[in-house]
């Protein structure tokens, strides 16, 4: 008899174990491709993105939130928790140059010696969804990094309307399910298929485990393309130029308290006149950035129709949401930049650039230096550089674990910090230096969940410090500070301090005013390359010009009986493009 009620009472213990992991919290992490700090309303944009504006005002929006300037290895980061370097992913793989490709570091593709949320949190009970863009590689897809299903996208990016590439890097779009070749519907729309992928997936009614979901959006890299009825809505609101939006989206950022009022706005070297361009050109211009406005728009609109299943279907209130983007807007010009037979690739993949139908299906788009300018307002710089705005981005989490609703907090925040916050409110612990027998990389981010529940305001004290480096772009942050130093011909090749919480502009330079804290860090930074593995870019090195070379190459390569053509036309387009980006820089 005694048997017996012991064996019902350890059941009973069993039972409540059960139902208390199954309480634990759904998670969804949304990420937007080269989405800009003010580019989403809660941060001072006029443009609708009321689904992201309510998660706001449910939860909490970071101001002072870091990630990569660049696409993988930001992902590489979100995923583990660990410095990109480390996990292998040190620069996008189609950047890296020949002098660093020995290196396990620059390998671009995750590394063996890393372990993924994904993978933790299917061991800790969780149900596991990916939909969109991977770009870590193709040695191991999704599924085999620990995702249950998944729709994914294997590369940098690619078309919007159809499958196919957006570059001369790629044969085709490589797009997979379950880690298996993919073929497109006939009305597929990237952020509606996403979404409706995840929405498959996570079902109808909850489940006995909790579930993460990933959805990765194509939204808003290049090609930009949205339907027409969301450009439509910004079609009269551009006019007036990127100068206007900038200094908009500035006056509204402190208005709301995302920047506070002693930040000041640079000019960027990059940036033309407004009034120097012709009718036609201010009309073209004025264009792009409303079907980027639209895209953005969309996107948003999808991720509220995510929303609602969730809230329909009784999910919602148990699910604890991250809003944030890889990096900041992009700012090539591939027609300016590509060289000279892109325009003719372009027409043989399908592509028109004409104004009318802009964004729409068979359209190629993008937004250019100018308008990403006005995309990362207040800030300098965008995607590809270490200046505050190709480095921080929106980070909104609202959810169940979010104490004070509707919050800002100032306090520094990095990519790394939001793998180890998933564990920690998924309540899944990280295994340290050995998984499944396996030596690994330790997580070296910090959960932001005493944050989240209004503890502290910062996870990083002032003693810490975090390195940066992507592309020979690189950063080390310490408290309120930053040391970074932007390559040319945006940047000038040299080392600047700056109090980022008090001036995220970086308008005034410290490093003669503060030379002790400048050699501290700068000191602390080349501890980081050491440590870290961070090789040396060589001296003509340019990130966008890399993967212009590297599309030509497979160009020549696809077409073999003229390859020493394309060899010749590679040096051209390395000229044009440092010629036309330097003469766009000087104008």
């Amino acid at each position: 008899m005694r048997t017996h009620w012991s064996l019902i009472f350890f059941g009973l213990v069993f039972a409540a174990g059960i139902s208390h992991a199954d309480s634990r919290p759904n998670i969804v992490l949304i990420l937007a491709d080269d989405l800009g700090f003010s580019d989403v309303g809660a941060y001072g944009s006029e443009i609708a993105t009321p689904s992201i504006d309510a998660l706001a005002q449910r939860g909490i929006a970071f101001t002072n939130f870091h990630t990569a300037a660049s696409c993988a290895p930001s992902r590489a980061m979100l995923l583990t928790g660990v410095d990109s370097h480390r996990a292998g992913v040190a620069n996008i793989p189609e950047a890296i140059p020949p002098e660093q490709a020995h290196s396990p570091n620059y390998r671009g593709s995750l590394s063996p010696n890393v372990v993924t949320i994904a993978q933790l949190l299917s061991d800790g009970g969780y149900r596991t969804y990916m939909a969109g863009k991977w770009h870590l590689g193709l040695e191991q897809m999704p599924n085999a990094r620990g995702f249950m299903r998944s729709v994914s996208l294997a590369d940098t990016g690619a078309d919007n309307w159809e499958q196919k590439p957006y570059l001369p890097l790629y044969d085709e779009a490589r797009w997979f399910e379950d880690d298996e070749p993919l073929q497109l519907p006939d009305n597929f729309y990237s952020s509606e298929y996403l979404v409706d992928r995840l929405i498959e997936f996570i079902g109808d009614t909850p489940g006995d485990q909790p579930f993460f979901g990933y959805l990765s959006f194509q939204a808003v890299h290049i090609p930009v393309q949205t339907p027409p009825e969301f450009t439509a809505r910004y079609s009269d609101r551009y006019q007036d130029g990127w100068d206007a939006v900038r200094t908009t989206r500035f006056k509204e950022a402190i208005k709301r308290g995302i920047v506070p009022p002693t930040t000041r706005l640079i000019d960027m070297p990059t940036t033309r006149e407004w009034n120097e361009l012709s009718t036609v050109e201010q009309e073209r211009e004025s264009k792009q950035m409303a079907v980027y406005a639209g895209m953005v728009e969309a996107m948003d609109y999808h991720l509220g129709r995510l929303i609602s299943h969730l809230e329909q279907t009784g999910q919602y209130t148990n699910t604890l949401f991250i809003v944030t983007s890889d990096n900041g807007p992009e700012p090539s010009d591939p027609l300016a930049s590509a060289g000279p037979l892109f325009p003719w690739w372009l027409r043989l993949n399908g592509y028109h650039t004409d104004i009318d139908g802009l964004g729409e299906r068979g359209s190629f788009n993008f937004l250019g230096t100018d308008n990403a300018s006005a995309a990362a307002s207040p800030l300098a710089f965008y995607k590809f550089y270490a200046g505050e705005g190709g480095m921080r981005v929106p980070l909104v989490i609202s959810g169940p674990s979010v104490v004070t609703p509707s919050r800002l907090t100032h306090g520094f925040a990095y990519v790394k910090d939001l793998a180890a916050t998933v564990l920690d409110v998924a309540s899944v612990e990280h295994p340290g230096s050995q998984y499944q027998g396996k030596d690994i990389e330790p997580l070296t981010g910090k959960s932001l969940r005493p944050v989240l529940e209004a503890q502290i305001e910062r996870v990083h004290d002032d003693s810490e410090v975090i390195g940066y480096e992507v592309g020979g772009n690189a950063a080390l942050f310490q408290g309120d500070y930053k040391i970074v130093m932007n390559r040319p011909s945006v940047g000038d090749g040299q080392w600047h301090l700056y109090n980022i919480a008090k001036d995220p502009g970086e308008y005034q330079d410290l490093a003669l005013d503060l030379p002790e804290r400048f050699r501290r860090m700068h000191n602390a930074y080349e501890r980081y390359v050491e440590d870290n593995g961070v090789l040396p870019v060589p001296v003509d090195y340019d990130q966008v010009q890399q993967v212009g070379v590297r599309g030509y190459q497979a160009l020549g390569k696809r077409y073999g009986g003229i390859a020493a053509l394309f060899g010749l036309l590679v040096v051209a387009c390395c000229w044009s493009l440092g010629s036309r980006f330097s003469r766009r820089r000087i104008s």
